[in-house]
């Protein structure tokens, strides 16, 4: 009987910890599916900072490293500097990466290292309590926005894919999202390229994915998935905003 569906190679069996509705695991399995397509993953190196991710050194069968909060770039650069022969990845949260590090994803980028950076958008802060995120929207209820996110006050939120893209570096920039199997899908080929760009010697990619955040939005996993639709990609659109494969390939063609 042939195998239709099966957990990626490159997956652990340990059980995910994160909350029903979640969108961690559907990530975590697509991260896993692109090494396991590449047949990287003797040879891949996982990065986890603090946050919902910090303990995806259960979960991934290649090498992990922990990082101090926001510093996975910062260490990311280091391990492929040291060994450049290795796939190198971050795996963060909003309230890592858009926050406390946003020097170092800023810094990473420019230098357009070698590196595939995860990054996870659930415009919240989830393992500490569900305080306001960088990423937060406008009017969002937080644990620190009793009343809103109010810009006057708290500022706007980041959007990272248009603030990267503004840099001369990075090979790739594409925003995602894991709310429905059409846009699973589409994420799954941007985790996929992201991965290949490295392997390439392209240099810097970064996938962001608009994810779910049920328990600290106060939402079933449905209303969640709702959500996103409804509220966070209006203001954080899917799509690709940086490509220099493609547009390469598209100048080479004319």
């Amino acid at each position: 009987m042939s195998v239709v569906f099966q957990k990626p190679k490159s997956l652990t069996d340990a059980v995910l910890h994160y909350c029903p509705g979640c969108t961690h695991g559907i990530v975590h399995r697509l991260v896993a599916e692109a090494i396991d397509d590449l047949g990287i993953e003797g040879r891949t190196i996982g990065i986890a900072p603090v946050g919902c991710s910090v303990m995806a050194y259960d979960y991934f069968a290649c090498d992990m490293i922990e990082a101090s909060h926001g510093r996975a770039p910062a260490v990311a650069t280091g391990v492929k500097r040291s060994l450049p022969d290795r796939i190198v990845f971050t795996y963060q949260g909003d309230g890592d990466l858009a926050s406390i590090g946003l020097c170092e994803t800023v810094s990473c980028a420019c230098r357009g290292e070698n590196v595939t950076v995860i990054f996870i958008n659930n415009a919240i802060y989830g393992m500490t309590g569900g305080q306001m995120a960088p990423t937060s929207l406008i009017g969002q209820v937080t644990q620190t926005s009793p009343y809103g996110r109010d810009p006057a006050t708290q500022g706007m939120p980041i959007r990272i894919c248009e603030l990267l893209a503004a840099l001369d570096a990075p090979a790739y920039l594409e925003r995602v999202a894991v709310n429905s199997v059409a846009h699973v899908r589409q994420a799954k080929k941007a985790i996929r390229k992201a991965f290949a760009n490295q392997v390439e010697g392209k240099g810097f990619s970064l996938v962001e994915v608009v994810s779910t955040c049920p328990t600290n939005w106060g939402l079933t996993p449905e209303k969640a998935c709702q959500w996103v639709d409804e509220k966070m990609i209006p203001f954080y659109p899917l799509g690709v905003y940086r490509d220099k494969g493609a547009e390469a390939a598209k100048e080479a063609a004319k």
